[in-house]
């Protein structure tokens, strides 16, 4: 699946953009990658495989799928990282225009919140404002294990 060049989340699926970690599960038509911003390690993105800017442009299959993904992948990402909650945040804008839909699974552990002062979306902007990618072999060590993960979980 080609998608529209010149979107992040279309040019990662296709390999335009190099991915740490790689796929890590698919449902058919949605994906599961680790995060390529600076939101912490173990925060996957579930999102179409196709290019879609709304919830509401779903496919009836689509979004069938996004529920229980979701939840997968929310306790996949708490399994990875012993997070206290896992928050699920639809991310659908950048530089105020639709993008690509996709859904932020962020584990979220005591010391993060402590570290930045703050939880829930203050946190997120903490985290942008410092900055802090993961190292891409620490991302490719907690990809292989979701990938394990979700395995296990008959994915």
């Amino acid at each position: 699946m080609a998608g529209t060049e010149g979107c992040l989340a279309c040019d990662l699926v296709a390999g335009r953009v190099p991915l740490p970690g790689g796929r890590i599960a698919s449902s058919g038509h949605l994906v599961v990658e680790h995060c390529v911003g600076p939101l912490g390690l173990g925060s996957l993105i579930v999102k179409p495989l196709r290019h879609v800017t709304a919830v509401a442009g779903l496919s009836g299959e689509e979004a069938a799928e996004l529920g229980p993904l979701l939840r997968l992948a929310s306790q996949v990402a708490a399994e990875l990282t012993g997070a206290e909650q896992v928050y699920n945040c639809l991310w659908s804008h950048a530089g105020g225009e639709p993008v690509h839909i996709h859904y932020l699974v962020q584990p979220v552990t005591r010391a993060e919140m402590e570290r930045y002062a703050s939880h829930g979306p203050a946190l997120q902007a903490a985290m942008f404002a410092a900055g802090e990618l993961p190292e891409a072999a620490a991302v490719e060590q907690v990809a292989e294990r979701a990938r394990a993960l979700f395995a296990g979980a008959g994915r």
